[in-house]
């Protein structure tokens, strides 16, 4: 692979490109560097490309790693988030992407407040019932949208999703489509604008956009191979 300025450049021109196809403005697609398991030197190195959205899985890791960036980054925690360390989340990042309970939006909703802050969340779906995925079932979601006239600190603006694991990146294209069917379905009911569609990846983000994304969250395609292998929740 090349430099991270230049990976991100290839990046950038694979979202231009999709769009094209897709008939959709680049503008309307950003792109989420996932910084999970990278040092902050990778981060700087990309924001002085021109990056500015990260996406960080752990909320520790997040906490000694923000310090040690520029100050003009916008956060976003993909991860799974449990309650005990929502507090944090809520101090160090501008968006979440993964809500998978009612208990968690209202404590977040709490923490923001109580640190006068406003996040943007995404409530994660489920799309493919695997057992090993994190996210709300479908059936569940609706329960969960029924709380944002409630929350005073946290506004609900979409989806994400992570789709199974395959080799073909059109294998993913039956979930992306569903999400964006839920979404305009649970929009139409409940009146709330969900304009935001987090899905797609390094492998998969073409077909991600083709279906509607509005982020891409992509690590391997503009930092390079990871030291580990990653869990289902560290996109690639």
């Amino acid at each position: 692979m090349g430099s991270i300025a230049e990976n991100l450049e290839s990046v950038q021109a694979r979202i231009a490109a999709a769009c094209a196809r897709a008939g959709r403005a680049p503008g309307a697609v950003r792109l989420l560097a996932v910084s999970k398991t990278y040092g902050p030197e990778a981060v700087r190195e990309a924001a002085a490309a021109g990056q500015r959205l990260f996406g960080e899985n752990r909320v520790q890791e997040a906490a000694a790693k923000i310090p040690e960036c520029p100050g003009n980054l916008e956060w976003h925690l993909i991860g799974h988030l449990q309650s005990n360390k929502a507090a944090l989340a809520a101090r160090l990042f501008e968006w979440v992407h993964s809500v998978d309970s009612a208990k968690l939006l209202e404590t977040l909703d709490r923490h923001a407040a109580e640190a006068g802050r406003t996040l943007r969340a995404l409530v994660q779906v489920n799309v493919s019932g695997e057992r090993a995925k994190s996210g709300l079932a479908p059936a569940a979601v609706p329960e969960v949208l029924a709380l944002a006239d409630r929350l005073r600190n946290v506004q609900i603006v979409g989806l994400m999703t992570i789709p199974p694991l395959a080799e073909d990146p059109e294998a993913a294209r039956a979930h992306f489509r569903k999400l964006r069917e839920l979404r305009d379905a649970w929009a139409a009911a409940t009146g709330l604008d969900l304009a935001e569609l987090s899905m797609g990846m390094t492998h998969d983000l073409e077909v991600a956009i083709e279906e509607g994304a509005t982020f891409v969250r992509v690590g391997t395609g503009i930092f390079g191979a990871r030291a580990k292998p990653a869990p289902e929740t560290e996109e690639a």
